[in-house]
């Protein structure tokens, strides 16, 4: 068998128009639009690069978009305080600073400082607390691990009652993503790299979710035959027949786990796309919370 691709393109676009139809709806009645500002410090080209996509991103739906760009000397005081001036201004609905922050920066203290009504990475200790307490609602739910979850949901794979494996265990996708999959009744084994008989654990999953940060690391006899594969990982790998002399890979190695899986994401092209469009999704219910409607 063959597994279906989950195209996260589409299913990006789909959560991206969603975001834009409610952000006319917003301006329609308030006189103003959901604003996501962000903070980068430095000159990391990759940063750059995200920074500029969130932004074109945001400016695509209809909504708006604010970069404070801080040089890379920039002490610890000045990103503070540039934060703080964020959460007082009522402009602003959604803060999101750009990792990783320059060496010498305590880039938890500064997530720290986010107002809880603002933090649409959901990042800060009390949403990522609030994600895995029973009967909790966090304000924002990071946006990788959410967009996990709605490719799943909108490809019509069942969650609840399945059994899932998350590999890795990461503050930003792996501990979030398990959350989510408990708090949507599956039931769920966090592994790592010092787990034992990791391919046996892997084997037994209804639901895969791979982001362990390493290239191809789950292979494709891990596999149980018809599981659905969401492949968080994206790696740069040595490839002498592309121009720029390498390709990008998941960590799972998708030639040999589309033969098997029932549902699998490529990369690029799956998750990738529904982080930003899960972000547009979280400034507009900061937008509806500072503005006292339902989210």
């Amino acid at each position: 068998m063959t597994a279906k691709i989950i195209d996260g393109k589409a299913i990006a676009e789909a959560v991206r128009q969603e975001a834009a139809d409610e952000t006319a709806a917003l301006k329609k009645q308030f006189g103003t639009a959901p604003t996501l500002a962000a903070v980068l410090v430095g000159d990391n080209p990759a940063s750059q690069t995200y920074v500029n996509s969130k932004g074109k991103a945001c400016e695509a739906a209809g909504m708006g978009s604010v970069t404070h760009r801080l040089p890379a000397t920039a002490t610890q005081e000045e990103v503070e305080a540039l934060v703080r001036a964020l959460n007082a201004d009522p402009a602003i609905n959604g803060i999101l600073v750009q990792l990783p922050l320059p060496k010498g920066l305590n880039e938890q203290a500064v997530l720290d400082l986010i107002s809880l009504d603002k933090d649409v990475d959901g990042f800060h200790p009390m949403n990522i607390g609030q994600l895995v307490m029973k009967g909790r609602v966090p304000q924002f739910i990071p946006c990788t691990p959410a967009g996990c979850i709605e490719l799943l949901v909108r490809s019509g794979i069942p969650i609840a009652g399945a059994d899932a494996v998350v590999v890795g265990r990461s503050n930003i996708v792996g501990i979030p993503v398990a959350a989510l999959l408990n708090n949507a009744d599956a039931t769920v084994t966090i592994c790592h790299s010092r787990t034992r008989n990791l391919p046996d654990i892997v084997r037994r999953a209804d639901i895969v979710v791979a982001a362990i940060g390493r290239a191809e690391f789950v292979r494709g006899d891990w596999i149980k035959p018809g599981a659905a594969v969401i492949d968080v990982g994206i790696n740069r790998i040595e490839d002498p027949s592309k121009k720029s002399g390498f390709r990008l890979v998941g960590d799972v190695c998708f030639a040999e786990a589309v033969e098997v899986a029932g549902a699998i994401t490529p990369v690029p092209g799956g998750v990738g796309p529904m982080t930003i469009a899960m972000l547009l999704k979280n400034t507009v219910r900061g937008y509806k919370l500072q503005h006292g409607i339902g989210a």
